[in-house]
């Protein structure tokens, strides 16, 4: 068996995966004060927003504004998902000091929600790990469907490596 990290980091994404199924859209004030109480708590990594085209998640939309309104504390991190140097640029504008970039082990699920192949997620990745060196922005790398997708079942352990 594997030894066990020392530390493991829990990210919280219920402002950004939760907020982005819900059939009503909350308002940027609701969208702040839910962020800032799970900071309250003690949650010290919180992805706030999601950079993808407004009208492919109108829930998020206003993820500019959200950024824009945190009130910044030294211990929480505020991460943006950015899934392409367009959204890289909004989160930059909007003062993202964080973000996270994904791909999916299966295609299927990767074409069905980013509108491309597994391959080209990762082309996307080379200007938006451009810029955020280039401004001292981390950057948080996931893979979705390492257990399973929802459109192809099982996803076998070699696509997840």
């Amino acid at each position: 068996m594997l030894p066990l990290p020392e530390q493991v980091t829990i990210v919280e994404v219920g402002p950004r995966d939760g907020l982005q199924f819900e059939p009503v859209t909350l308002s940027t004030a609701d969208k702040v004060a839910f962020i800032e109480q799970l900071a309250d708590c003690g949650l010290a990594h919180i992805e706030a927003g999601s950079f993808v085209a407004p009208g492919k998640i109108p829930q998020l939309a206003d993820s500019d504004e959200v950024f824009r309104q945190l009130t910044p504390r030294n211990a929480v991190t505020f991460t943006a998902l950015v899934p392409n140097e367009k959204g890289m640029q909004r989160a930059l504008n909007a003062g993202a000091t964080s973000i996270a970039v994904f791909t999916a082990a299966s295609d299927t699920f990767c074409r069905k929600n980013i509108g491309c192949s597994i391959d080209e997620s990762f082309a996307r990745f080379k200007p938006v790990m451009e810029i955020a060196k280039d401004h001292g922005i981390r950057v948080r790398g996931y893979i979705s469907c390492i257990f399973g997708c929802p459109y192809e079942g099982r996803v076998q352990v070699n696509k997840v490596i």
